[in-house]
């Protein structure tokens, strides 16, 4: 058996992904990393303080927008700032203590938005399916503790991800695959058995996104059905049409989810560039996507900028 000393057993540090033969560029897909974090920054917090100043939107629908604002940019300030100072400044370097808190970040405000598009989808089911009951069931208190549940359930999930990492040996390569932490990435460098940390995983993904993405697509089956009772078109496209924004969010969610895991799973071969473009994508694309998906749909939110304006 080959031995390794305490710096191979503990590492000091990872290595972020770069693109081979393409440093020069790191500075233009900072550029516009930079920009989509400034928009997504500027729009999620339009959207928190225009729904905190308009009491019209003080209601379950615009408090769980408001939650979905607030997760991207935890989402994103955990990560982005990192990876523009590595294109920058080429740190290259995140330590296995700052790694494994990022990785947590990560992989625990993903389960909470998952949970809250859950909410979001129930919210339009009891607004278009049970209308007389909406304002009784879903009330300012409810909504407060959908939110606390959300958080609850992410921590309880995913807090063991890092913890079942902490204790297992690194003595190989320190190269991750993203310009940030990802679970299944940092686990696959461990010189190991990493079987409990691959079961953990698979059961905490299938347990909360996995269980959200069936629930939401039942809640819009038994939307559906609702509204093709309607005797109708114009009454049909008028109900639904409430319910287009939370769809667009839903997948720009997880389309980019579904993508990562694909290409960790199967795309081992393919280049780097795809690897990090695909993690990019996850942590960016949604927190730009959300607030301008509801703003363009949304009237009063529109009216709002505007005004601000």
């Amino acid at each position: 058996m080959p031995s390794h000393n305490s710096s191979d057993l503990s590492p000091p540090s990872f290595i972020l992904a770069s693109i081979p033969g393409q440093e020069v560029a790191h500075f233009w897909m900072a550029i516009l990393l930079c920009s989509m974090y400034i928009l997504a920054v500027t729009a999620n917090c339009a959207v928190l303080f225009i729904v905190k100043t308009e009491p019209s939107l003080h209601t379950p629908m615009y408090f769980f927008l408001c939650m979905l604002a607030a997760i991207d940019l935890a989402l994103s300030t955990s990560t982005v700032p990192r990876v523009l100072s590595f294109y920058w400044f080429n740190t290259r370097e995140i330590s296995f203590a700052a790694c494994l808190v990022q990785m947590f970040l990560i992989h625990t405000l993903s389960a909470i938005e998952s949970t809250v598009l859950l909410a979001m989808a129930v919210d339009r089911y009891m607004a278009i399916c049970h209308p007389l009951r909406y304002t009784a069931t879903l009330t300012n208190a409810a909504t407060a503790k959908i939110g606390l549940v959300a958080m609850a359930r992410g921590v309880v999930f995913f807090l063991p991800l890092p913890l079942l990492l902490l204790p297992l040996p690194f003595c190989g390569s320190r190269m991750l695959s993203h310009s940030f932490c990802l679970h299944q990435d940092v686990m696959n460098l461990a010189c190991a058995n990493t079987t409990p940390s691959v079961v953990y995983g698979l059961t905490a993904i299938l347990l909360v996104m996995g269980l959200d993405a069936i629930l939401i697509c039942l809640s819009y089956i038994l939307i559906l059905k609702s509204v093709l009772r309607l005797a109708s078109w114009k009454e049909r496209l008028k109900v639904f049409s409430t319910c287009v924004a939370h769809i667009c969010v839903v997948l720009a969610f997880y389309v980019p989810l579904i993508g990562l895991s694909v290409v960790h799973r199967f795309g081992k071969d393919l280049a780097p560039l795809v690897h990090i473009i695909m993690g990019n994508v996850y942590i960016l694309v949604p927190a730009v996507l959300n607030p301008i998906i509801y703003g363009v749909r949304t009237k009063q939110i529109q009216r709002r900028i505007l005004n601000l304006i």
